[in-house]
């Protein structure tokens, strides 16, 4: 029986260097064209064994395999990528985790792990960047085992405590992993391949890894299924010529043209023909390909290609596809649970859209990381509808906001929005940066509307009365004071640490200016109305300023600092020395 091709899932840290390499690879640019240069949405390559053989020939001389080659799929790399780098680990056969040498493991590249672990994808590690080590020496497509012999000695020992370093990080994390060429047992440890995807350096020796390890440990699970074709949509776009089209990744059995098809839906599968499978060129990349498609009949996994069907109506990009002998097939109703979205949802929070499930699940899981609280949900454009849904919530600001990601606003909803200035919507695309534009607002917002709060009513503080510093005993007293803890505010009532009022603040004075309040460290000269100093206050006195019963439970609310928390509480403890249910 013949073997197809490896699925290769390329995993790991945003910026470590994954699209980088895989341009390398391919000779292509895509990381340039894609936002920020950071990977969105899952694309595929197929590297054929002639174009291996070509670029390992140093290595492998003129032995040959029988894995016809490699399909790698390059996944979004920033961790609330979870869903999406699920979905590519699962179709994974083996995976390349890649980490950059001078950053180490990152919180995003532990959780690679986490999920090459849950779905049991055996992996390698291609330590990135090694051209950054000081004094190291490239030379474009050199394997790393040669380049290697030709540094000098200080920068083979700086490359090595990095090396070391992560290894023992590594360790930490419960995977014992070595430099592939001093692995004795490839089942037991975790092979380091040490590269530079910018010089090309290390690719020769990644490639043959990849080969080798899926030649000798994976053959079994990669003999071809002449069973009906399953695959994953990853994107749906409009082609010239074609109309609209379906990116997918063909991982099990074969796919003809004419085939009956199940694709999914938000809701039941669309049973459709398959009108033509287009496939892109080697080293050609299916998300943004330099060249045209090859037209072709009949196609065995694995394999990421273009599908043009006759009816695609409510597809979603990361539903399955099924081929299947009817509409009563079986297969069709595991493919409902499979395209569902399992978003958590809140009574109040905000509307997040996407372009995709695995874009809308990943914003989901990090908005759920942010405790941002998610309300309703929804994919495709931006509507007018939407907006108009929005503005009519009531309740908090909260409830009016849309964070869209990936996704256009159609000029309706642009004009809606004019109408409705209480709805904000967030627009990125680039997840975590959205989820970070939104939370920097809601900082402001909060720091303001405690602003307001705190101007509303007397704020709990407490301050000291400054030794040697009474200038006037009474009518009014004026001392020295020093804030030490909340704000301190002309009109305020003070209170002695038994809780009697024993005065009114007058005024505030910084030298000779009048100020309005005074802050924890500030000293300040008070002029305090109805006290004389000697009788109801004395010099190292410390005094309370008296609060409203009623803004107890609104102080809760607030963000209060240790110190404001402090005075909040002795000022609670001096008033039930009279009612012991005071500001309950």
């Amino acid at each position: 029986m013949a073997i197809r091709q490896p699925v290769v899932s390329v995993l790991g840290h945003v910026d470590h260097g994954k699209t980088k390499l895989l341009d390398r690879i391919r000779g292509t640019s895509v990381q340039a064209r894609e936002a920020v240069a950071i990977t969105q949405h899952i694309g595929a390559t197929e590297v054929p064994i002639d174009h291996i053989y070509k670029v390992c020939g140093n290595l492998i001389g003129k032995k040959r395999f029988d894995v016809p080659g490699l399909l790698f799929i390059d996944t979004p790399g920033h961790h609330s990528f979870i869903t999406l780098r699920a979905r590519g680990g699962s179709l994974a056969d083996i995976a390349v985790l890649v980490i950059d040498i001078r950053e180490g493991l990152m919180p995003q590249t532990i959780e690679s792990i986490k999920i090459l672990r849950q779905y049991k994808t055996p992996f390698i590690i291609a330590l990135n960047k090694i051209d950054t080590i000081q004094g190291w020496s490239c030379e474009e497509g050199r394997a790393f085992v040669l380049s290697e012999r030709t540094q000098q000695e200080h920068t083979i020992a700086a490359f090595n405590e990095k090396l070391y370093s992560i290894i023992g990080d590594l360790s930490n994390e419960g995977i014992y992993a070595d430099r592939y060429d001093r692995i004795e047992d490839f089942t037991k440890t975790v092979a380091l391949v040490p590269i530079s995807a910018k010089e090309g350096e290390g690719i020769p020796d990644l490639l043959l890894m990849l080969i080798g390890l899926a030649q000798r440990f994976l053959e079994q699970q990669l003999k071809q299924e002449e069973g009906p074709g399953r695959g994953t949509i990853l994107e749906i776009k409009e082609e010239k010529g074609l109309g609209k089209t379906l990116d997918m990744i063909l991982y099990s059995g074969v796919l003809k043209q004419g085939d009956t098809v199940a694709l999914g839906t938000r809701g039941a599968p669309v049973i459709t023909k398959v009108k033509a499978i287009l496939k892109p060129k080697p080293l050609d990349e299916i998300m943004d390909p330099r060249d045209r498609f090859d037209r072709v009949k009949e196609l065995h996994a694995a394999a990421g290609i273009k599908l043009s069907c006759q009816n695609m109506e409510g597809v979603i990009a990361g539903a399955p596809l099924r081929v299947v002998k009817n509409e009563k097939d079986p297969a069709i109703s595991e493919m409902t649970e499979e395209s569902s979205v399992k978003i958590e949802l809140q009574d109040t929070g905000v509307m997040i859209k996407a372009d995709a499930i695995g874009s809308l699940e990943a914003l989901a899981f990090e908005a759920k990381a942010a405790e941002i609280p998610i309300r309703k949900y929804g994919m495709g454009e931006l509507t007018r509808r939407d907006v108009v849904e929005i503005a009519a919530t009531h309740g908090d600001q909260i409830n009016k906001i849309i964070l869209a990601f990936g996704i256009n606003i159609s000029k309706d909803a642009e004009a809606e929005l004019e109408n409705h200035p209480e709805v904000r919507v967030f627009s990125n695309d680039v997840v975590y940066r959205l989820i970070e534009e939104y939370q920097e607002w809601l900082d402001g917002t909060k720091k303001q509307t405690d602003a307001d709060k705190r101007a509303e009513f007397p704020f709990p503080a407490k301050f000291k009365i400054i030794p040697n510093c009474v200038f006037r005993a009474s009518k009014p007293a004026i001392v020295g004071i020093r804030v030490l803890a909340g704000r301190v505010r002309a009109n305020l009532k003070v209170l002695d640490e038994n809780g009697r009022q024993i005065g009114k603040i007058r005024s505030l004075r910084d030298g000779e200016d009048v100020v309005k309040e005074a802050n924890q460290g500030d000293e300040v000269a008070c002029a305090i109305d109805d006290v004389t100093i000697g009788r109801q206050a004395k010099e190292d006195d410390i005094l309370y300023i008296d609060i409203l019963e009623s803004s107890v439970k609104e102080f809760q609310k607030l963000e209060l600092t240790e110190d404001e928390k402090m005075a909040l509480q002795e000022t609670i403890e001096i008033k039930r020395k009279e009612d012991k249910f005071w500001g309950m």
